[in-house]
C-alpha cells in the first residue's frame, strides 16, 4: 500500500486544508500483476514458438463454442486446422496430422508425462483460460512427443471468486462442476473439480439412437497455485486427478455382455521459474501415477471370442525438467535446457481361454494364462539453440538436440532443427522450417507378450514374431504463410512432409480395449492447411480445411498383432494407408455476442477413416453441426451473472460410423453420438 500526504505548513483555526490524496493498490491485485508479467516473461522467453504452426483459442474463443467450458478438450482441439477426429478408444480421441497419437500436453509451459491408455480427457477445459496447439518444426526445446504440443495456460482472477456449473441433458448426462479462485498473501490459487454421469461414456456399437451398456461414471480435480518471492521469482505446484469408470459398448449380437474398465491418472508438479535482467528459467519437478484395469464378462467372451483377458496396465513416472533462456544481445538469445524421466510399468494379461487340440480345434475346458511383465525405463534429453535475428525482420531459430530412451530397447539420436521466419510486412508472416525427430514408443503400450504361453490355444500367434517396438526416427519439412488481409480477417496456408523409419502406430488387437503400439520399417506423410479467421465487435467466425495422405510399409515390430498372413505379407511389400490417416477433414464456426446474449454453431467435416483389409477401404464420410443459445442476467445485488445456455450435439442427428472394425488394430465397430439436447446452468459468486 502508498500512502501519500500533501501538506504544508501549520495552518489557523479554521483555515481551509490542503487536500490530502492517498493512493493504494490492493496486496492482491499486485501479486496477480506480478503473475500475469511473469507468464508474459515465461512465453516469450522459454517457450518460443518460432517456425512452428500455432493455432490458439483464447477464454473468448472457449466460451463462445457451443458447449462452452463443458466441451471437452479433444472436442476444443477438433476447431484446429489438421486436427482429426477418431472414437475414444483411440486414445487420444483425435489425431494431428495423421498421427497414431504422439502429442505432448504442457500446463503453463511444463510438460506433463504420458499416460498408459486412457478412455477420457484426462485434463478439463474448465480451468482452461488459453488453449494453444503447435506443431510442424517445433523448436528444440520440444522433444519426444512431436505430432503436436497442447499448451494450456490456466485461468486466473485478481479477485476472490468462483462459479458452480450444472450440465446434463441427453443419456441421461448430469455433470456438476464448480471452481475458486482468490489470492492469499503472496499466492495465487485457483482449484476445480467435476463429476460426470451419462449413460454414453464411449462411442455407441450400433447406429442406434442410445447405446447398449455404456455408462460411465467419472471425477476430476485440478488445483494451482503460485507463489511470489519478490517481483522476479515464482514457484507454482499443480495437481490433478482423473478417475473413470466405463461399461464398454455392446454390439446388438452380443448385448448381454458386461465388461468393463476403470482409468486412474494423478500428477502434480511443482516449477520454480526466476527472471534476472537478461536471463529467465524454469526446473520443473513432476510425477504421475496411472493405472488402466479392463475386467472381461468371462462367460460371455469365452462364448462370442473364445478368450476373456483382464488386462492391467500400471505406471509410475517421476522426473524433471530445466529450460533458460538468455538474451545475451538484441540479435541473440541463447536457450539451452534438458529433461529426463525414470518409469516403472507393471503389465498384466490374465487370460481365460480355450486350448486346441492335437488337430488344432478348440477344447471345451478353457485354461488361464498369466502373463505378467514388469519393467523400469528411462528418457533424457537436452537441446541448445539460438534465436538469431539476422535482420529486424528475419529470424533464424537454429538448435540441436540429444535424446536418448532404454525401455525394452536402447536407442539415441542427435536431431538438428532449424526455421526462418520472416516479416516482410507488418501484416505477413512467413515460415519454413526443417527437424530430425526420435520419438520413443510408450513403455506401458510396448511391452512384449510371451508368445509361447498362447502356443496351444486359440491365441496362438499366426505370425510369430514379437521384436520389441522401437523408437520412431523422421525429416520434417514445413513451409507456411500467415496474412493478415483485413481488420479482423487473417488467412494462413501450411504444406509440410514427413518421412520416417520405424513408424509407429498403434491399436486395439483383442476385446480388451487398451492399445498396443508397434512399427513399420517406412512411412511418409504429406498435406497442406489452410485456416481462415474473422473477428470484430462481438462476432467471430473461422473455418479450416486440410488435405492429408499417411502411407506405411512393413510391420518390423510386435508383428503377432497382425493375425492375417495375407495381410502381413501385402504390408511388407506394399505401402498402405496408415490406421488413423483420414484425407479431407474440415471445420467452421461462428458465434455472435451482444452484451448479454450469445449465439453458436460449429461444425466438422471428416472423408472417414481407413477399413477393410490393409486399410485399403475407407469409412464413409460424414458432417455433424453442433449449436447453441446462452444468456445472461445479473438478478443479485453483487452483480455476479446467472447464465444459461441450452445446446445441442448432432443438431440434423447425422448418422456416421467413425470405425467399421474391419481396419488394422480395430475389434468392434465405433459410431458417432446422436443428436443430443443439454442444458447448462452457471451461477458465478
Amino acid at each position: 500500500m502508498a500512502l501519500a500526504l500533501a501538506a504544508g505548513p501549520a495552518r489557523a483555526a479554521g483555515e481551509e486544508l490542503a487536500e490530502i490524496v492517498v493512493t493504494a493498490a490492493r496486496q492482491s491485485a499486485v501479486i496477480w500483476q506480478g503473475n500475469r508479467q511473469l507468464d508474459e516473461t515465461r512465453d516469450l522467453s522459454l517457450m518460443p514458438r518460432l517456425g512452428s504452426t500455432a493455432f490458439a483459442l483464447g477464454s473468448d474463443a472457449l466460451q463462445a463454442l457451443p458447449q462452452g467450458a463443458n466441451t471437452p478438450l479433444d472436442q476444443v482441439l477438433l476447431q484446429v486446422p489438421g486436427v482429426s477426429a477418431d472414437s475414444a478408444l483411440s486414445n487420444p480421441d483425435f489425431h494431428v496430422r495423421n498421427e497414431y497419437a504422439n502429442v505432448q500436453y504442457r500446463i503453463n509451459g511444463i510438460q506433463l508425462p504420458d499416460g498408459v491408455s486412457a478412455l477420457a480427457n484426462v485434463l478439463e477445459t474448465t480451468f482452461a483460460d488459453r488453449v494453444e496447439l503447435l506443431d510442424g518444426v517445433l523448436p528444440a526445446q520440444y522433444g519426444l512427443r512431436t505430432a503436436g504440443v497442447v499448451n494450456i495456460a490456466t485461468r486466473s482472477r485478481p479477485d476472490a471468486g468462483g462459479q458452480v456449473d450444472l450440465y446434463g441433458g441427453s443419456w441421461g448426462t448430469f455433470s456438476p462442476s464448480a471452481d475458486y479462485g482468490d489470492v492469499v498473501g503472496d499466492t495465487e490459487y485457483f482449484v476445480t473439480g467435476r463429476a460426470l454421469r451419462s449413460d454414453q461414456g464411449l462411442e455407441n456399437a450400433t447406429p442406434l439412437a442410445n447405446p447398449l451398456h455404456d455408462r460411465t461414471s467419472q471425477q476430476k480435480v485440478f488445483a494451482y497455485a503460485a507463489t511470489l518471492f519478490g517481483d522476479s521469482t515464482r514457484l507454482t505446484t499443480m495437481a490433478g486427478g482423473f478417475i473413470g469408470r466405463f461399461e464398454i459398448p455392446d454390439v446388438a449380437a452380443a448385448a448381454s455382455l458386461n465388461e468393463h474398465e476403470t482409468d486412474r491418472f494423478v500428477f502434480a508438479v511443482a516449477a520454480l521459474q526466476t527472471h534476472r535482467d537478461t536471463t529467465d528459467s524454469q526446473l520443473a519437478l513432476f510425477t504421475r501415477y496411472a493405472t488402466v484395469e479392463f475386467v472381461p464378462d468371462i462367460p460371455g467372451d469365452l462364448a462370442f471370442n473364445e478368450v476373456a483377458a483382464y488386462v492391467a496396465r500400471r505406471s509410475l513416472l517421476n522426473g524433471l525438467q530445466f529450460d533458460a533462456a538468455d538474451r545475451v544481445s538484441d540479435a541473440h538469445t541463447l536457450r539451452a535446457g534438458w529433461t529426463a524421466g525414470i518409469e516403472r510399468t507393471q503389465v498384466q494379461d490374465l487370460s481365460t481361454l480355450l486350448p486346441l487340440d492335437l488337430a488344432g480345434d478348440p477344447v471345451a475346458a478353457p485354461v488361464t494364462v498369466n502373463d505378467q511383465t514388469a519393467k523400469t525405463g528411462w528418457t533424457a534429453g537436452a537441446y541448445a539453440q539460438d534465436e538469431w535475428r539476422l535482420r529486424p525482420d528475419l529470424t533464424l531459430n537454429a538448435g540441436l538436440r540429444f535424446d536418448r530412451m532404454s525401455q525394452f530397447t536402447a536407442a539415441s539420436q542427435v536431431s538438428p532443427r532449424g526455421a526462418l521466419t520472416w516479416r516482410p510486412a507488418g501484416d505477413t508472416t512467413l515460415h519454413a522450417g526443417v527437424s530430425r525427430y526420435f520419438t520413443p514408443p510408450m513403455q506401458a503400450q510396448a511391452t512384449p507378450p510371451r508368445l509361447a504361453l498362447y502356443q496351444d490355444t486359440v491365441q496362438r500367434a499366426a505370425i510369430p514374431l514379437a521384436d520389441p517396438a522401437r523408437a520412431e526416427r523422421a525429416t520434417y519439412f514445413d513451409v507456411g504463410l500467415d496474412q493478415q488481409l483485413s481488420t479482423g480477417l487473417t488467412a494462413g496456408l501450411d504444406v509440410y512432409y514427413k518421412r520416417s523409419t520405424d513408424t509407429l502406430d498403434d491399436g486395439q488387437f483383442g476385446q480388451a480395449v487398451v492399445l498396443s503400439e508397434y512399427n513399420y520399417a517406412d512411412g511418409f506423410s504429406r498435406g497442406a492447411e489452410l485456416k481462415l479467421g474473422y473477428s470484430a465487435a462481438g462476432f467471430r467466425a473461422y473455418a479450416n480445411l486440410s488435405h492429408e495422405i499417411t502411407l506405411v510399409k512393413r510391420v518390423v515390430s510386435n508383428q503377432y498383432l497382425i493375425d492375417d498372413v495375407t495381410e502381413f505379407a501385402y504390408l511388407a511389400s506394399h505401402y498402405a494407408y496408415a490406421s488413423d490417416a483420414q484425407t479431407v477433414t474440415a471445420s467452421a464456426g461462428a458465434s455472435w455476442r451482444w452484451p448479454h446474449l450469445l449465439a453458436s454453431i460449429d461444425g466438422r467435416y471428416g472423408s472417414g477413416l481407413r477399413a477393410g483389409f490393409a486399410n485399403e477401404q475407407q469409412t464413409p464420410g460424414y458432417t455433424v453441426w453442433n449449436a447453441a443459445v446462452a444468456a445472461s442476467v445479473y438478478p443479485w445485488r453483487d452483480q455476479r451473472a446467472l447464465s444459461f445456455r441450452l445446446s445441442a450435439v448432432n443438431l440434423f442427428d447425422r448418422r456416421y460410423v467413425l470405425r467399421e472394425a474391419t481396419g488394422i488394430g480395430e475389434f468392434a465397430p465405433q459410431y458417432g453420438p446422436r443428436r443430443g439436447i443439454f442444458a447448462e446452468l452457471t451461477q458465478q459468486f
